[in-house]
């Protein structure tokens, strides 16, 4: 590596929106978006059969009797395109909803379980889905505005505007469909599925706030209060920054969240740290600390790392045995470790628009960080060549951008998968061929 190289760093925190933890809770499920469709193409259809009734009343007004037999036979025909219509889009959501199983089952075993999560926050997925069940939702709606009168002056409504909607619909599920093969092809990818994983990471470390001026928040000093946690036991996914923000200055006090995000956590235990005064009312701190079954990326900055380490451990098991997908891993841990080689960690200040510090929050730091990405994986390469070679390329990138303080683990971490080579290679030569650093691994 030159010494001009510039390393990618994380820019500026933004302040969190105020529904950052409904939006991710949403993102996460799969229900909401289908059901939004279902219900949005209703409240259309409502406003299609209202527009063709219109239609109908000033055909009759003006006395246009021809062209209300045009739309009773185009009436005719049209109500055997929706049932054909309806009847396709059932056989598309089974064809979609395979697919889905198949790649899901194939990515979780392949690579690891935690990577399902990019099927389920998929967009393409989630709007493929929603725009089949709406179409299937509206043939059914259509097909109950067709009319068995055959006699102009009977006929109250022809579904002339619902039929071109219903085509409409069908064309845009039919580019969906191309798009959801296209993105879940991609997602059977590791290369794909990495880099997804390392874009979240990024995002993870840009939202988090810099110091002011460069310079840390003044100390707290001693907790004058503690705020337990009500609920159920889980995973601490992520709190309401902007909220418990709001609530400290109102309240006058600094809040320090206790435990990380992504630590488990039980009924009881101490979350909230009070700084300057008397906890605020429970019903203040309501719905600001969301606890669910498993980690997330929103606000986790340590669960890219742990997904790339799984995945690389995943890929040097003897059941797999890939080590160039474990050099794909490590490629973006030395991507990650190196963007975050200059960036304040250990604890993230919030800020009120005031500028004074009202939220701490503990992230992991870079020592734990560094152990994360490289510990597990060292231990499983000292026996591949190819990614021994990696960890030593990625390990003296990372001491050339590192400052000195934060060089010790890398040190560390370097010897000691000296000294794993030296006991697994049985001769002097590929002990030599297994530590000269490689950025390819081997070629």
């Amino acid at each position: 590596m030159s010494d001009g190289m510039v390393t990618q760093s994380p820019p500026a925190g933004r302040r969190p929106r105020a529904l950052s933890p409904l939006r991710e809770h949403l993102r996460d499920t799969f229900w909401f978006a289908p059901t939004a469709a279902m219900v949005s193409v209703f409240v259309v259809w409502v406003a299609a059969q209202a527009l063709d009734t219109a239609v109908v009343d000033a055909l009759k007004e003006e006395g246009d009797r021809e062209t209300l037999d045009e739309l009773l036979r185009f009436s005719e025909d049209a109500k055997a395109v929706v049932s054909a219509v309806g009847s396709a889009m059932m056989t598309f959501i089974g064809v979609v909803f395979s697919i889905s199983l198949v790649a899901v089952q194939m990515a979780s075993g392949q690579f690891t379980p935690r990577v399902v999560r990019l099927f389920v926050r998929s967009r393409i997925t989630k709007a493929t889905f929603a725009v089949f069940l709406a179409t299937f939702v509206l043939t059914l709606l259509v097909l109950t505005s067709f009319e068995t009168a055959d006699d102009p002056r009977a006929v109250t409504s022809v579904p002339l505007v619902q039929s071109v909607l219903t085509l409409c619909m069908v064309a845009l599920s039919l580019l969906l469909f191309v798009l959801y093969v296209n993105t879940t092809l991609r997602l059977m990818r590791i290369s794909h599925v990495i880099a997804r994983i390392a874009a979240e990471s990024f995002r993870v470390a840009a939202s988090m706030p810099v110091p002011e001026g460069g310079r840390d928040a003044a100390p707290l000093g001693s907790a004058t209060a503690w705020v337990a946690h009500e609920g159920r036991a889980g995973v601490l996914r992520d709190v309401h920054i902007a909220r418990l923000v709001r609530v400290a200055r109102t309240h006058g006090v600094v809040l320090r969240l206790i435990p990380r995000i992504g630590d488990f956590v039980v009924p009881g235990t101490p979350v909230l740290a009070v700084h300057g005064g008397p906890a605020p009312p429970r019903r203040a701190l309501r719905y600001t600390i969301a606890v669910g079954v498993e980690r997330t990326y929103h606000q986790d900055l340590g669960f890219g790392l742990r997904q790339l380490s799984d995945i690389a451990l995943r890929a040097l098991s003897p059941a797999i045995n890939d080590p160039t997908t474990a050099v794909q891993a490590l490629d973006r841990v030395v991507q990650f470790l190196a963007a975050l080689s200059r960036h304040p960690l250990e604890t993230v200040p919030h800020r009120d628009r005031g500028g004074t510090v009202r939220l701490v929050q503990p992230v992991p730091g870079w020592t734990e960080l560094v152990d994360l990405g490289f510990a597990e994986v060292r231990g499983c390469a000292a026996g591949s060549p190819q990614v021994s070679r990696r960890m030593l390329a990625g390990l003296d990138d990372l001491l050339l951008l590192a400052p000195p303080e934060r060089r010790e683990p890398l040190l560390r971490h370097r010897e000691l998968l000296r000294q794993a080579v030296a006991r697994t290679a049985p001769t002097a030569a590929d002990r030599a061929f297994a530590l000269r650093p490689d950025r390819q691994g081997i070629g």
